[in-house]
């Protein structure tokens, strides 16, 4: 399992927030780069990146500290927030970046996703953002009737390279992950799952490595600032076997 330290972009500034509330957010470095070197420097092999101006905007906003952390990084990273058209899909894919998520359009413009996985085969992540059970898009903003195994299952065929799942209600908020979901999901699909939202010890990361599902790794963004998490730990606890 692969962990991806989170770098959420706010006002050109790495974030967090709580339950995805923009106006409830904490300020943990204003050089995203330099944050960004400090997780390649502790050994970590993949970043996410997260535009969460640009989610709600529907457009790129923190472009810039996004190609400072491109520039000064030689590891992959994944980006989401904000990219809902090709020629978007395709900048970002130019200037460097591994991996796009495509989150809002999964759900509005689900032939998007496939014409970009077909284009730029394992480069498009799907970001499939809940609560309780149900799709949300817009920076989290909107609720829809969409279910997300549902959701899931639609792309089975499209190539996607990973599905991020983020839990809303556990983002931020360290209380630990809902294993139970991400599990579940990840045995519903054969598409790689990613777990997001609420990881906040090491325990929590143990207990998503050795849930039984086929998970390709584990987001955590606030508990590696706040110290809870030691990266250097949490690197070789991933890729212990269970």
């Amino acid at each position: 399992m692969i962990l991806y330290p989170a770098i959420d972009l706010k006002d050109g500034q790495a974030v967090r927030l709580l339950r995805g509330d923009m106006e409830k957010s904490t300020v943990f470095n204003d050089d995203p780069a330099s944050q960004a070197m400090e997780f390649v420097e502790a050994g970590c092999t993949w970043l996410h990146l997260v535009d969460l101006n640009g989610a709600f905007a529907g457009e790129p906003v923190n472009a810039a500290a996004v190609e400072a952390i491109l520039a000064r990084t030689k590891v992959p990273a994944q980006l989401g927030g904000g990219i809902r058209d090709m020629a978007t899909i395709e900048r970002w894919l130019d200037k460097g970046l591994q991996r796009v998520i495509l989150g809002t359009v999964a759900v509005e413009n689900p032939d998007l996703v496939r014409e970009a996985a077909k284009a730029f085969p394992g480069h498009v992540a799907v970001g499939i953002d809940a609560r309780d059970g149900r799709v949300a898009t817009k920076g989290w903003a909107e609720e829809t009737d969409v279910m997300v195994t549902d959701l899931a299952r639609s792309f089975e065929d499209a190539g996607v390279a990973a599905i991020i799942y983020t839990d809303i209600n556990r983002d931020g908020a360290m209380q630990g992950p809902n294993v139970e979901a991400t599990a579940d999901l990840a045995r519903a699909v054969s598409i790689p799952v990613i777990a997001s939202g609420g990881v906040s010890s090491l325990d929590d990361l143990i207990a998503l490595r050795d849930c039984g599902a086929n998970l390709n790794g584990a987001i955590s963004g606030r508990a590696l600032y706040d110290g809870a998490i030691d990266l250097k730990e949490a690197l070789s606890v991933m890729s212990a076997a269970t």
